[in-house]
């Protein structure tokens, strides 16, 4: 982290309005009039988002609920508190008085961002559409019943007997999931009624806020003849709505471990994920315009294709992708250069989204984890990146417990198989050692 910067506490916060058409002033992040913009949430992701605004001449303070997380390693000023706790997050905004908040994490007190946003703070992409990604139920809700777009069967359950009444609608075999949790905490899938009281605990106490007691709602849906997964990343802009080249993806117990772009799929399935994730953010942006919010960043929708090849919606995250980090080798304009430009108020058009590589090519990312107790050390790196076409980021995580993602490999090959294949050969050829 670099050293702290003491700015006044009588120095202005940055004039701006999305309708003047000037955008934020920027270029002067240790003057008089910064454009100031604080991380909640400090991890990989944020990390790249933080050094693209930047380099762009914006003042960045990195948050967290721990030191040395990976943008606070570069960021002009850092904090660590529990970002959950409205009194400590309300204390943050009045002492960093930012210009901009971008959430990076789901465990923070929407409240307060509501209240920031009614005073002028820009919440990316809003304050509402922050709480509404959080919460499944209301997600879903808009998505289907209100967007009408494509999804799987579903009910929602305050209590075991409404789960064992929901399950036996959509039907076994289904999956159980709490309505404010992600990345596959306290998911079930049940396949005989005889295991839905199992479910209904693991929601419970699985569930990423589980320590916090009290009953979580949870979703019930059908499980569908799954194919494959694809993400579309879809970024809102003061130019309008354009998406991304599909993504496609591996996952293992609900997190994200390789991802390439464009995804191998039929141009059907291909024009009605563009269809879907676009619907989806348009109804998401219109909901933050309403409230006088911008609604502008990049939404990492998630799609399910099923096995006659129909596309469904699944969930949406509105903040660059685990998925999206192939977007590195991809595109010129990665999805962290995407949201920074956007969250400044720059144009985003189809032109800033397209591909980069040689035609017929195909970018892989793979996640590097690791297991241990203690800090993870790299070596060989000179072996892993010898193979033109390949490249690497490590994270730079002060230490692992358990098992963590440290790093991503980067490859590009005349294929999707080629250009995972290579991926992975950069991962395997690491040395780690964690002491």
């Amino acid at each position: 982290m670099t050293d702290s910067v003491n700015v006044s506490s009588d120095s202005p916060s940055t004039s701006f309005s999305p309708a003047d058409g000037r955008g934020r002033v920027l270029g002067t992040p240790l003057g008089a009039h910064p454009t100031r913009v604080l991380f909640l949430g400090s991890g990989e992701l944020g990390k790249e988002v933080t050094i693209e605004l930047m380099r762009l001449g914006a003042w960045v303070c990195a948050a967290d609920s721990y030191a040395g997380a990976p943008a606070q390693q570069v960021a002009h000023e850092a904090r660590v508190l529990d970002m959950a706790d409205s009194g400590e997050l309300r204390a943050l905004f009045d002492e960093v008085r930012p210009d901009i908040v971008v959430p990076e994490v789901e465990a923070i007190a929407t409240s307060e961002l509501a209240d920031a946003a009614a005073r002028g703070i820009q919440v990316v992409p809003s304050a509402e559409i922050a709480a509404i990604c959080m919460d499944r139920e209301r997600l879903r809700v808009i998505a289907h019943e209100e967007l009408g777009l494509p999804t799987t069967p579903y009910r929602f359950a305050g209590s075991l007997e409404e789960l064992r009444e929901g399950a036996a609608t959509v039907g076994y075999p289904c999956v159980v999931k709490p309505v404010m949790s992600s990345s596959g905490h306290g998911q079930s899938v049940v396949r005989s009624a005889d295991a839905i009281d199992a479910a209904w605990t693991e929601a419970q106490e699985g569930r990423r806020a589980a320590g916090e007691g009290g009953v979580s709602r949870v979703i019930v849906e059908a499980l569908a003849p799954l194919d494959y997964e694809l993400t579309v990343l879809t970024v809102s802009s003061s130019a309008g709505i354009v998406t991304c080249a599909p993504i496609g993806q591996r996952q293992e117990s609900g997190d994200y471990r390789e991802s390439w772009q464009p995804a191998t799929a039929s141009d059907a399935v291909l024009a009605e994920a563009g269809r879907i994730a676009r619907a989806a953010v348009e109804g998401l942006v219109a909901k933050a315009r309403t409230s006088g919010e911008t609604g502008w960043g990049v939404f990492g929708v998630e799609l399910f294709v099923l096995t006659d090849g129909s596309v469904l919606f699944n969930e949406v995250s509105p903040r660059p992708h685990d998925t999206g980090m192939v977007t590195m080798a991809s595109q010129r304009l990665s999805e962290f250069a995407l949201h920074a430009r956007a969250i400044l108020g720059l144009p985003i058009t189809e032109g800033h989204v397209a591909l980069s590589m040689p035609a017929g090519s195909v970018a892989a990312s793979h996640a590097i984890v690791v297991a241990g107790d203690g800090e993870a050390e790299f070596s060989n790196l000179s072996g892993a990146l010898a193979e033109a076409g390949t490249d690497l980021r490590v994270f730079a995580k002060p230490e692992v417990h358990g098992h963590r993602r440290m790093a991503v490999a980067l490859a590009i090959g005349g294929s999707a198989d080629e250009a995972r294949v290579k991926a992975a050969r950069v991962a395997d050829a690491l040395d780690i050692e964690v002491r």
